[in-house]
């Protein structure tokens, strides 16, 4: 497994993505939706948990000039947050939980391409492999300790603070 921050981040797009696309076929049942949103639930916990925690303070320190990419990005999340948390509490046979979901990948997919396309090439530029390799590590560490729900309460706390900032 790689090291390089960038590449774990792609990894993880690489899953939800895979996720979304099931989710989003005719052929998947309720019941599987509902698992499917439960694993994007976690994934996406986890994985804005270790960018607001490691990355993107990281960064902004290292590239100033990328701040208002990261304002953004923080602004996003803050968005994948809060529905991740109002799906957690709905069951997959709720009116509107389709819905819901196709908007959080809607936004999600918004994010990921955003990265990946802008934000990722800039940063992978401007550090270098030893940089990006040490993030990746420290990513990798942010992942073990990382809430898996949002209901966990460092996952609470994130959300609170993003709305209170």
């Amino acid at each position: 497994m790689s090291t390089d921050a960038l590449v774990i981040l792609r990894d993880d797009h690489r899953e939800v993505r895979a996720l979304f696309r099931e989710f989003q076929k005719s052929s998947t049942t309720d019941a599987r939706r509902g698992q499917i949103v439960s694993k994007v639930i976690e994934l996406l916990t986890v994985h804005t948990y270790i960018e607001n925690e490691v990355l993107y303070p990281e960064v902004r320190a290292l590239l100033p000039e990328l701040e208002d990419d990261i304002l953004e990005s923080y602004e996003e999340h803050h968005v994948a947050d809060v529905l991740t948390m109002e799906l957690y509490a709905m069951g997959a046979h709720e009116e509107r939980f389709k819905a819901k979901t196709m908007v959080l990948i809607e936004s999600v997919t918004h994010h990921m391409d955003e990265e990946e396309k802008e934000w990722f090439p800039k940063v992978r530029e401007q550090l270098g492999r030893k940089q990006l390799q040490e993030i990746g590590e420290r990513l990798l560490e942010a992942k073990k300790r990382a809430p898996r729900s949002p209901a966990q309460p460092s996952a609470l706390k994130k959300t609170i603070d993003a709305v209170i900032s």
